[in-house]
């Protein structure tokens, strides 16, 4: 296993250096750790800066405790910064990077979004935020899941990376009972509204269990939950009550205008959720 944490010297990123660290020490894994110099100024500037942040680098590799007994590989590159965490993470080529959660600037995000998000959106690779300090494993987990091929994926990929460990995590599904808002215009008594939605969450249930059959998921695993409501909604209450170590969610490919204005699910938790996220593309052909 290849893992990539990008940093930028902040205090955020430091937090992503060590649980990458932790990450490559339970699994044995590779490291680079990358950092991009901005290219759009002085040669002569990018030069003294690229010197400065490799002497940075190595310090952080010797005396970072998380990082002892990894092997590690420090890289400093020039470009904005999104394409040069993708191009390093391609060379590798990287199975999980790593990165600190960004600060936010709320105008500038909504048209291009943070470093985070661009890489997440146009990269194939699984992103893994860190929000949180650093822990040497994750012991309460949520998965949301759309019972999709990319929700089946990501469950994968958690699991290939030592993510989800012996500990029961919680897979969450969100569902929508579409009738009920119909009742409701239709003078439809409470007792028929309720047992309507009662009969659309055993049907959820019963797909959330034939998806974990069918993408060869051991039910024994999981705690299975399915809730009423908007996905973003069902996430941002589940978490708030459970307090997990980290959330596991798929992204779905979109572009253009209508994905920067709107966002996805997955970039709305990115935004408002402090708990670490792994992001995980669709499989690409």
């Amino acid at each position: 296993m290849q893992i990539l944490a990008a940093t930028d010297f902040s205090t955020r990123s430091n937090r992503a250096l060590r649980q990458a660290g932790l990450l490559a020490q339970a699994s044995n894994a590779g490291l680079a750790l990358v950092h991009v110099v901005d290219d759009d100024q002085p040669e002569a500037l990018v030069d003294m800066e690229k010197r400065e942040a490799e002497r940075i680098l190595a310090e952080q590799v010797s005396v970072m405790a998380e990082l002892q007994g990894v092997k590690c590989r420090p890289t400093v590159v020039s470009g904005a910064p999104f394409a040069g965490i993708l191009q390093t993470a391609a060379s590798m080529p990287a199975d999980l990077i790593v990165m600190g959660s960004h600060r936010r600037q709320i105008l500038r995000d909504i048209f291009v979004g943070t470093t985070i998000e661009r890489v997440i959106r146009t990269g194939p690779f699984p992103v893994l935020m860190v929000n949180n300090e650093a822990q040497r494993r994750y012991e309460k987990v949520v998965a949301a899941v759309d019972m999709s091929e990319p929700s089946a994926n990501a469950l994968r990929i958690a699991k290939a990376a030592g993510l989800i460990g012996e500990v029961r995590a919680t897979l969450l599904h969100a569902f929508l009972p579409l009738a009920k808002g119909k009742m409701f215009v239709a003078g439809a008594d409470v007792a028929s509204i309720n047992e309507y939605v009662a009969s659309e969450r055993l049907r959820a249930m019963d797909e959330l269990i034939a998806f974990l059959v069918a993408n060869d998921v051991n039910r024994e695993e999981w705690f299975l939950r399915v809730e009423e409501g908007r996905p973003l909604e069902v996430i941002t209450q589940v978490t708030r009550e459970l307090h997990p170590d980290l959330l596991i969610m798929a992204t779905h490919g979109r572009s253009g205008l209508l994905k920067a204005l709107i966002g996805s699910v997955t970039e709305e938790a990115l935004r408002s959720l402090d708990v670490d996220i792994l992001a995980v593309p669709p499989l690409r052909s």
